[in-house]
This record gives structure tokens, sequence and C-alpha cells, in this order.
């Protein structure tokens, strides 16, 4: 098989690459290790910043998104039982759009579905060659068949555990990486959502975060000490912690009932440099992992697609290699603006171990200074609706 841009990985950013390029009449084949089952049902976050919208509007799979997902003008920060909301229509005129990850991707994979454009499922052992030169290929096994696809690009959005980064020269790359010393875990549920908008706290038990995917379904967060299992983490004792960390009045608004999907992630900052190495390119858990508590890594994937269609784009179409030669700067300099938010969001929020007295003062008063300062919020709405691209 002859394609012009293979594609590592059937997620959202891979998804969503393939559909931008096919919108130019670029052809290409998606690889996925998992099956088309697996992959839907992974449950992610899904707060979709007003560029990411815009662009899937344009891309012509924001259809159902407009119909079913949740607008939203603000966040409420809540800390040590105070309440603030911040009105990110007031502050900046921007908003953000609630809709699950996992809807995202349905939507592109039925448009996929749709074009005929080829998606291969349960590809196994697929390893990546000569990107370093103009002719690259991808080999896979499939069926206990092996096959090797020719082509003149290749896209590794294969996560942070797949096999294009991996591909790398160890010497070729550099690895930025910060982990925390505490996890998430979350619970899904068919109960109606505590409040209209995210509700961020800060407590001295831990963090919370109470959000939703419907007017009907919600998802809930409390941090969790690293190394804690599932096992020991009862439906009674979330709901009881997730109680004990909000102010009274959201507290005893809480609707619980039975999780229909509980998991703990780890938590941790990531960035690969360079995103680019001859003919391979990186884009979205690939290339750099956030903590979730800024709302930023499908956000971030979105727009490497973005940078990365353009590039390539431009290149079909003027044969002009300038802006795959600037995709990884360009990339990066807005992945790290996000890396800076998410960890100052994860710093404001959480507790650490080994803070002090003195580091939780300075946590209050820079949530005293947001609510207080006009500026200070329009810092956060700016960065929590989306950076300009």
């Amino acid at each position: 098989m002859r394609v012009q841009v293979a594609i590592i990985g059937a997620g959202p950013a891979g998804l969503l690459l393939g559909r931008l390029l096919e919108n130019h009449g670029i052809e290409t084949v998606i690889l996925e290790r998992r099956s088309r089952d697996y992959v839907l049902g992974r449950v992610r976050a899904g707060v979709l910043e007003q560029g990411t919208v815009e662009l899937l509007d344009e891309a012509g799979v924001g259809g159902r998104m407009r119909a079913e997902g949740l607008i939203h003008d603000g966040i409420e920060f809540c800390f040590d039982g105070d309440r603030h909301r911040f009105d990110f229509h007031d502050l900046i005129g921007r908003s953000v759009m609630v809709y699950g990850q996992t809807e995202v991707t349905h939507d592109l994979m039925d448009a996929r579905d749709a074009s005929g454009a080829k998606t291969i499922y349960e590809a196994q052992d697929v390893s990546l060659h000569d990107f370093d030169g103009e002719r690259p290929k991808v080999r896979y096994t499939k069926d206990g068949v092996t096959h090797e696809i020719a082509c003149d690009f290749i896209a590794g959005c294969d996560g942070y555990h797949g096999v294009s980064r991996q591909s790398v020269p160890e010497n070729s790359i550099r690895i930025f990486e910060r982990v925390y010393p505490f996890g998430w875990l979350g619970v899904l549920v068919d109960r109606p959502p505590v409040a209209h908008e995210l509700i961020y706290a800060h407590h001295s038990r831990g963090f919370a975060l109470c959000s939703m995917r419907s007017p009907t379904r919600s998802r809930y967060y409390v941090q969790c000490a690293a190394g804690e299992t599932i096992a020991e983490w009862s439906d009674d004792r979330f709901w009881d912690e997730l109680r004990s960390r909000l102010d009274p009045e959201t507290a005893g608004k809480l609707i619980t009932g039975p999780s229909l999907e509980k998991s703990i992630a780890p938590l941790r900052s990531f960035v690969a440099e360079p995103l680019r190495f001859g003919r391979l390119f990186l884009a979205g858990d690939a290339a750099h992992i956030v903590p979730p508590t800024g709302a930023k890594g499908l956000n971030l994937a979105v727009s490497d697609v973005r940078y990365l269609a353009q590039s390539l784009v431009e290149f079909y179409g003027e044969r002009s290699q300038a802006g795959i030669a600037a995709y990884s700067a360009r990339a990066l300099a807005r992945v790290w603006k996000a890396e800076r938010f998410s960890w100052w969001m994860t710093s404001l929020l959480h507790t650490f171990p080994n803070t002090d007295d003195f580091g939780r003062r300075i946590q209050r008063t820079e949530f005293e200074y947001l609510a207080a300062s006009r500026a200070a919020g329009q810092s956060l709405a700016e960065n929590y609706t989306g950076l300009p691209v």
C-alpha cells in the first residue's frame, strides 16, 4: 500500500488530522493497535476550548457537538468553603464547550467511515522505518500477515505509550517531566450535575472537581495519594470524601448513585522536544502530557493537529517545506504555555504532602487575588478558554 500520510493512532488527534487532510484531498491511512470498541470505550475529559470547537466545525464534524454540547461561560473556584465564579463571557467574551472526548472520537470515526477513508484497527507490531529519509515506511501485522505502507510522511498520534516517540533515537530527543505525588480518582454517575458549571475545590483534605458529561450524567474527582487503588475506594467512601471537600451548600445538593465507571489517573507534566524527526511528526499525547487540572490535554492535541495539517496542506499545495520546518517550534510554543497554566492550576488547587504553613498561605492569597483582581481573572479566562493558535 502507498499513501501520502500514514497516521499512527485512531484517537481524536489522529482522526482529526485524517479528516483535515482528507478535506484537502490528501490521502491517509490510520493504524490503530486497539479495536474500535476499545477506543470508544475510553472515558476521557471533555472541556473544549473555543478554538477547538471552531476547528471541529471547520472540519465538518461539529453538528452533534453543537446540538448536545453544553456551553459554559465560566467556572467556579471553591477555596476552603469560599466560592468565587469567574465569568469568562464578561471577562474576555469567550466560552468553553463541555462535550466528552469519547463523543468527539465517535463523531470523527463516523465521518471517516462515511467518506470511505481507510482505518486499520487491531494493527499489531507496528514499526516505523526510514523516516530520516524521503521514503519512510510503516510495517504492521494484521491477522498474522505482515504488511508494509510506503508514505511521504508519518504522523505519530498514538499517545504517551505509543511506538512513534519510542522509535526516535534517544540522542535525538529531549524529555522534560514532572511527576506529581498524587492522582485523581474519578467517578462517572448517571445523576444530574450538582451545578451548571464546573467547580474546582481546594480543601485541606485535597482537591475535588465537580464536572459533567450531560444534563443527566456527572463526572466527579477527588485527589488521592499516589499508589492508591480502586479497590480501596467504595462508592460510599468516594461520596463521603467528595462532600467533605465541598462547601456545605454544594455538598447538600449533591445527588449520588452507583458509579458507572471508576478510575485513578496519575498526574504528570511531560514534554518531548523536538516534535519533528525528518518525516516523522509527533502530536498529542505522544508529544506531551499535562495534568488535567487546566483542561488542556485534548485541546493541545487539537492545536498540534491544526499546525501539522496546515503544514502538510502547504507542502502538497505549494510544494513548500516552510510549514513542516516550522511545525515543531510553532506547536511547542503553545504547548509550553499550556504546561505552565496546567502546572499553575495544579499548584494552586491541590494539597501537596510537604507544603508548610507558608505555602498554604500563598495558595490562599493567590485565590483571594484572583477573586479580587479583574486583570488576574482575565488571565485565568484567557488561558482556560484557549490562547490564540
